[in-house]
């Protein structure tokens, strides 16, 4: 065992199904305590790099560690998972289903019974304890087995698009849930093919296309790639204050101007424009989104796909 300060690391993994490389040279840290979130569009190779990396399956080539270990499977009891794939055992009741879970994870399961309740409370659920897992709505369920995922307080969770499916006030809940588990020391890893919640809830992350690792790195990093960005709107429609703007800048109907910062800065763009009469109704100066820095990194066609969820 090491004493790494990532909780997780991949060094060239490499994945070969059927002859095609799903994981192609992915590198990977996580830092122990981070929110650390894997984008990319389905098909992208985001479940297969964090099976791999969890040691459910093994790399054809490169190697991983989990907690300091080289064989992942050591610190299972360690880990908490939530594949893409959902499933509980219906007929049983929230309490029994979260209480198996831990006990999967070595939990013992009177010591899972004794906290499923409690957790159904916090997450709003405490009229469910002992109800079937049939007869709550997907959502609910799917909350449930979130818990079961977290109920043995593991040190790392993995979440495999753990929003998908889910109504906007569990996606919150989500979120919140998150947030308290980093809070209490957890390192959390998950994938999303939605740029929104990573850039809520994500110090770090990587971007990976085709199999690829586009970027990694801090999420400031990423957005930090491109210029700021200028709106503007100005009564006058030309002026001598043109000549202050970038080549490209051309205004719509409205007058409203949208353009990279200049290098040299906002001081001598706004000097031009009040002197040069251009009328300045509106004007603010953007910090690029995480979705701007998605498709400079991994282009047009990979963001397009995964705004249609593909």
């Amino acid at each position: 065992m090491s004493n790494s300060r990532f909780a997780a690391e991949a060094t060239d993994l490499v994945k070969i199904f059927d002859g095609k490389r799903a994981v192609d040279g992915v590198s990977l840290a996580v830092p122990e305590g981070a929110i650390f979130g894997i984008l990319g569009p389905n098909g992208a190779g985001k479940t297969t790099t964090i099976r791999t990396m969890l040691g459910i399956i093994d790399p054809d080539m490169g190697h991983r560690t989990l907690l300091g270990h080289a064989s992942p499977l050591e610190v299972a009891h360690d880990v908490g998972y939530l594949p893409e794939e959902r499933g509980l055992y219906r007929a049983m009741s929230a309490k029994e289903a979260i209480a198996f879970m831990g006990a999967l994870r070595n939990l013992p399961i009177a010591e899972g019974r004794r906290r499923a309740p409690e957790l159904l409370a916090r997450h709003g659920l405490e009229e469910w304890v002992d109800k079937p897992i049939k007869s709550l709505s997907k959502g609910m369920a799917q909350i449930v087995q979130l818990l079961g995922t977290i109920v043995h307080e593991p040190k790392l969770i993995v979440l495999d698009e753990p929003f998908s499916g889910l109504d906007a006030i569990n996606q919150g809940k989500l979120e919140e849930l998150i947030r308290a588990q980093a809070a209490r020391g957890a390192t959390i890893i998950f994938s999303t093919h939605v740029i929104a919640h990573a850039e809520r809830l994500c110090e770090q992350v990587a971007i990976i296309a085709k199999g690829k690792v586009a970027f990694a790195g801090a999420v400031d990093e990423a957005r930090g790639r491109l210029n700021q960005v200028v709106r503007l709107r100005t009564r006058a429609p030309d002026g001598p204050w043109r000549a202050a703007l970038p080549a490209g800048a051309t205004p719509d109907s409205a007058n409203n101007f949208t353009f990279e910062l200049p290098a040299s800065g906002p001081e001598p763009l706004l000097k031009a424009l009040v002197e040069g009469g251009a009328g300045i109704e509106t004007l603010s100066i953007e910090r690029p989104g995480l979705h701007d820095a998605f498709v400079a990194i991994a282009g047009k066609a990979a963001a397009d796909e995964m705004e249609q969820g593909r």
